[in-house]
């Protein structure tokens, strides 16, 4: 009923996991409903990937210790049928185009991006909002790619640190537009590197260069200049003028 061989148990009754509350006078084992129980948390801590002797150790821990530990792997396996899943969504689109002996379109591109369950909602709604557009412009390059690629597998945690990241950087560009710092100098050009690195630690490689085709957008776009606006009128020409300033001096230096 349990799926487990004779030779299992008796394995678990030699180590002491699972020995049966009374025997037959010939020695056969009698197993009762706190023995089934206590089998049933062995096999689910063995189908998680602990090892025996750690499975012994939780078994003899207070409840709540083992509600913790059986809700830490409850999350990790959330975590890897969520992968899991993305996966399979992929290789599927992959072999559709494949049949249709054409490339992915910009719609199943952009379906790389629909595991941010944890991603908070303002991201889900700029994703719902320009994630097409963004495919088809950029669809097929590496950085779109990689962007992809990582922010699936961000957490709630995640999400949280890179947003304070952005607010900080930002919050500080604007404070040295107020303060009348020059965009070139090297407060500026501080601040604009850290921009630069948390692109690069968080969604995609940024060189230099690429930085600066980002300054570019921050004054051709109008949606992207409108949110700098906000914070602070001529925050976006100061701010792709100091990223211009910082490319420069990392081209000078020899910095990709």
């Amino acid at each position: 009923m349990a799926h487990v061989t004779v030779r299992t148990l008796h394995h678990y009754d030699d180590v002491g996991l699972l020995v049966p509350s009374r025997r037959t006078r010939a020695g056969y084992r009698l197993y009762g409903e706190d023995d089934l129980e206590r089998l049933h948390r062995v096999l689910v801590y063995r189908e998680l990937g602990f090892p025996l002797d750690g499975i012994a150790g939780l078994l003899d821990e207070p409840v709540l210790d083992r509600r913790a530990a059986l809700l830490a792997q409850r999350a990790l396996l959330v975590r890897k049928k969520r992968k899991t899943e993305a996966v399979i969504g992929a290789v599927d689109r992959m072999l559709n185009a494949m049949e249709r002996g054409e490339k992915m379109s910009a719609d199943e591109l952009n379906e790389g991006f629909d595991a941010l369950a944890d991603a908070p909602e303002d991201v889900k709604v700029q994703q719902k909002k320009y994630g097409k557009e963004t495919a088809e412009r950029w669809g097929e390059t590496d950085a779109y790619k990689e962007s992809a690629r990582r922010a699936k597998k961000y957490r709630k945690e995640d999400w949280a640190e890179i947003k304070a990241e952005g607010e900080a950087i930002e919050s500080d560009m604007a404070a040295l537009l107020a303060a009348g710092k020059d965009a070139a100098g090297e407060e500026a050009m501080a601040v604009a590197e850290r921009h630069r690195r948390h692109i690069s630690r968080w969604f995609y490689p940024c060189s230099h260069a690429m930085h600066r085709g980002l300054a570019d957008m921050y004054e051709a776009d109008p949606r992207l200049t409108a949110h700098y606006e906000e914070r602070a009128k001529g925050l976006a020409a100061f701010n792709a003028a100091a990223v211009r300033a910082n490319a420069a001096r990392g081209d000078a230096a020899g910095e990709q």
